[in-house]
């Protein structure tokens, strides 16, 4: 392999910071601002409630072992979601990957590893990107594959696990994050993919992990009534490399993400779908073994309970964001004015206005939100309910009566 590196996407604003040169040893994929601004990416796609975050049944199933077992993700990187049609991979016109997806099907039965295919914009959205090929977990990088080479490439790379020449592979580092954005295909992706990869963009920016963290939209993943999906490659502390899926994910999620996954490899688990690598029911296995060593065996079914509506849980939801049990210090800052905090959060993701000062704001009420703590079973005290109280009068008075009376009768005799 290259001894040469390719590190994440800078996402700053403006095509400039991220128009490739291949002379550097910067690799970037997903310009953000080409696509979804700029270039009227939304144009005649409905952002109704019926697709966006507040839309009905949002939230409302569960989540964990809905990724599909597979061991390799491969992206094509190939123009931009704007001109993506509903079914790229069998598109006519679309010649580079039509070809890659029908010979990675033809030759599905010779491969070792179970292979995924997907679409992702390349680092400019243009006919200039196209051809770009990125493997995890591999975490490799081969250049300016052509339709002339698909046969050859898939040959060598995918069925017999060495290298395609003359392509040499380059090693990719740090986190990658593909955002489901295929709008033609789904308008749920389509409506809630955007806003997901701006703030992406802004929170990456303003933490400074521009040169860390790179942020693709890419096409159809699976599980559109998930929107937005969200899927996250990188290391893990001991070094391997895994592809995590998480669904359901609003922008005031992404200061979640960014500070627990990428930033303490800490699994967000009521956001999370499945991991690369793992069947349905391994996914189930893994977060119930992860909550109950965190201390948080009963938050799973809590979990599952406030996801179909439930109140009597001590995760809980009001239909777009999860909340959980907090930690006294956390409670003692947010009881005082929790219906005015929740308020506020409904205000600020129906008017997000990208200002950094807010989205500071918000990364801390996040942070507060989600602080969670072992739902400990209630003393008698805590859970003395009104009726109990008139009960108790009514026996007491009754006996007090009763004593009364029997009093009287003995003075009178």
């Amino acid at each position: 392999m290259n001894d040469s590196t390719s590190s994440p996407i800078s996402v700053k604003g403006g095509r400039e910071s991220y128009l490739h040169d291949h002379t550097s040893t910067n690799y970037q994929i997903g310009s953000t601002s080409g696509s979804f601004q700029n270039e009227g990416f939304l144009d005649g796609i409905s952002s109704d409630s019926e697709f966006s975050f507040t839309r009905t049944g949002f939230r409302q199933t569960p989540l964990v072992g809905t990724v599909e077992t597979y061991d390799r993700h491969v992206f094509l990187c190939y123009k931009n979601p704007q001109v993506w049609p509903p079914r790229i991979e069998a598109s006519e016109f679309d010649r580079l990957p039509r070809l890659l997806s029908s010979t990675l099907a033809s030759r599905k039965a010779q491969m070792k590893k179970t292979t995924r295919l997907t679409i992702c914009e390349g680092h400019d959205g243009t006919e200039t990107s196209n051809g770009d090929v990125l493997i995890f977990p591999d975490m490799i990088i081969y250049r300016r594959l052509t339709h002339f080479d698909v046969e050859m490439f898939v040959e060598e790379v995918l069925v017999k696990d060495g290298d395609w020449l003359p392509g040499i592979p380059e090693s990719l580092r740090g986190f990658y994050v593909f955002v489901c954005a295929h709008g033609s295909r789904d308008q749920r992706c389509g409506v809630c993919g955007p806003p997901l990869i701006a703030r992406f963009r802004e929170d990456v920016e303003l933490r400074g992990l521009q040169n860390k963290l790179s942020v693709s939209p890419c096409s159809h993943i699976g599980g559109h009534k998930y929107a937005g999906n969200v899927i996250i490659f990188g290391p893990t502390m001991d070094g391997n490399v895994t592809g995590h899926w998480y669904g359901y994910v609003t922008p005031d999620d992404v200061p979640l993400l960014l500070e627990h996954h990428i930033g303490k490899g800490e699994i967000v688990d009521y956001l999370w779908r499945g991991q690369m690598g793992l069947s349905e029911e391994d996914q189930k296995t893994a977060q119930e073994t992860r909550l109950k060593q965190n201390g948080l065996a009963s938050f799973g079914r809590s979990m599952n309970k406030s996801e179909t509506g439930s109140t009597n849980s001590c995760c809980q939801t009001n239909g777009r964001r999860l909340y959980c049990c907090q930690n006294t210090s956390s409670q003692e800052k947010t009881n005082g004015s929790g219906r005015n905090n929740e308020k506020r959060t409904k205000t600020r993701s129906e008017n997000d206005d990208n200002n950094k000062s807010t989205s500071k704001k918000r990364s801390s009420y996040s942070r507060k939100v989600f602080t969670r703590r072992i739902c400990n079973m209630p003393t008698w005290f805590e859970s003395w309910e009104r009726d109990d109280t008139y009960a108790t009068l009514s026996v007491v008075v009754a006996a007090v009566s009763v004593a009364f009376a029997y009093g009287y009768y003995k003075r009178m005799n």
